[in-house]
């Protein structure tokens, strides 16, 4: 792989890594509910998904999933219903008293699953490793050493990216303690989740 192919390999993932999606949003709640434990939790979460969604692609399976219908529509749905619930969740959790809120979201035990949930259930994601990665494989060269230099490089760019984010929203949790912020940002959440979802059940394969 030469110099100028990984550089603009790190350019473009640098480019999806930071527009905001599924995973940045859900990174970041966790932090400002949860706490920046949970928020660093769920970007591992999400991180160990991009690690499965590589050994795929080394296997060829990622294409499979991508090209069949079934499978594809599959995965689609359920991110489509999970993001969905995430977003219920959180607009009813905008209408409980503060303490019970708090009692639900204080633990981060969860996170890492959910953020594992989140970054499978994600549809663009399996077009993203079948559509861009293959742009930057030489195919005259062997292509297993070329997937692990992406893969290592790529998890290293998008979880730091996700762990700024985490650290960055811990900043607000101090003023949740305002009821109004509280419930508003719940809201908002939920409105972000229940867009996602709206987003990828009209997503349509090219």
């Amino acid at each position: 792989m030469t110099v100028q192919t990984l550089t603009l390999y790190i350019l473009a993932y640098l480019l999806v890594s930071l527009t905001p999606g599924p995973a940045v949003i859900f990174v970041t709640s966790q932090s400002v509910w949860r706490g920046r434990s949970a928020g660093i939790k769920a970007a591992f979460g999400i991180e160990t998904a991009n690690a499965i969604f590589w050994v795929l692609t080394s296997f060829g399976l990622a294409a499979a999933i991508a090209t069949s219908q079934m499978l594809f529509m599959t995965v689609k749905w359920f991110g489509v219903v999970y993001l969905a619930w995430l977003g219920v969740k959180a607009i009813r959790g905008s209408f409980k008293p503060a303490a019970a809120t708090a009692q639900e979201t204080t633990g981060a035990n969860n996170a890492w699953r959910d953020g594992v949930i989140v970054g499978l259930s994600n549809p663009k994601a399996v077009l993203f490793f079948v559509a861009l990665v293959p742009q930057f494989i030489d195919p005259a060269q062997a292509a297993l050493p070329q997937i692990a230099i992406l893969a290592i490089t790529g998890v290293t760019i998008d979880l730091s990216i996700i762990v700024i984010y985490a650290l960055a929203a811990g900043e607000l949790r101090r003023v949740m303690t305002r009821t109004r912020v509280r419930r508003w940002f719940e809201r908002s959440v939920g409105g972000a989740f229940l867009s996602l979802a709206l987003a990828a059940a009209l997503y349509r394969r090219a």
